[in-house]
């Protein structure tokens, strides 16, 4: 950490004074349809984590990379409800080498990515030993890591942080319930969550209700005082926060 934060005040970025309420959107859940490709035409730095080895995966991140949209690997880690995960799966019963390998094999298919975030996870999530196998391999790859937060337990940031991956963590679910009443009601507690700790991270989810949702309100966001940014502009803001206490 102090090496991350030494490299940080040896570049000389600027005090973040001037960077006020800034806020990340993730649609996760991208890859299992064509129609997820449109979702790159939303307004602004919306950033996207695409599922592995899913049908659109592939087509999604090249169209993604050339219009320059931040692109996050949506793991599939084993929930407490134990649904079905999906291709690239991590579970419980896998060991060292197992998660390492399957890991790596979904970041070599998307080496668009710049972070990593879980998909469900609820149950693997809370396994330290299990999150440092995970971000051993983040490190080695200069990924971030966004914990989705399934859990209340989650032992994802702690693991990262023993090992010096950047992480950062999610702070509203926009989409839990997909009417406008309640998009509106959680995109104002982002908007709260953004005023009062100067940033705030969403994740969503591409539902119609929620598109359609999104494509009205992300353009007056600047017009309010708020700059919709990719996940990787939070993370750097919180090691030049540390630096700054330092």
């Amino acid at each position: 950490m102090k090496v991350i934060i030494g490299l940080i005040l040896m570049l000389g970025f600027v005090s973040l004074n001037a960077k006020a309420k800034q806020i990340a959107i993730v649609i996760d859940d991208i890859g299992y349809h064509q129609r997820d490709l449109e979702l790159l035409t939303l307004p602004g730095q919306v950033s996207y984590s695409i599922l592995p080895h899913t049908p659109y995966a592939q087509a999604f991140a090249t169209l993604a990379s050339k219009t320059n949209k931040e692109l996050l690997l949506h793991i599939p880690m084993q929930a407490l409800n134990g649904k079905e995960l999906g291709p690239g799966a991590l579970t419980l019963n896998m060991n060292k080498e197992q998660i390492q390998q399957i890991l790596g094999t979904a970041l070599a298919s998307l080496p668009q990515v710049k972070g990593v975030n879980n998909h469900m996870g609820s149950a693997l999530t809370q396994q330290g030993q299990a999150m440092r196998w995970i971000m051993e391999v983040l490190k080695k790859r200069h990924l971030y890591f966004l914990d989705s937060r399934t859990t209340e337990l989650s032992q994802a940031q702690n693991a990262a942080n023993f090992l010096g991956v950047e992480n950062i963590g999610r702070h509203i679910f926009l989409d839990n319930i997909t009417t406008p009443e309640q998009l509106q009601l959680r995109l104002d507690e982002l908007k709260q969550h953004a005023t009062e700790h100067k940033f705030a991270i969403a994740i969503a989810h591409p539902y119609p209700e929620t598109i359609a949702f999104l494509r009205h309100v992300l353009p007056q966001l600047s017009k309010q005082g708020f700059e919709l940014v990719p996940v990787s502009k939070l993370v750097e803001r919180k090691y030049i926060q540390l630096a700054e206490k330092y």
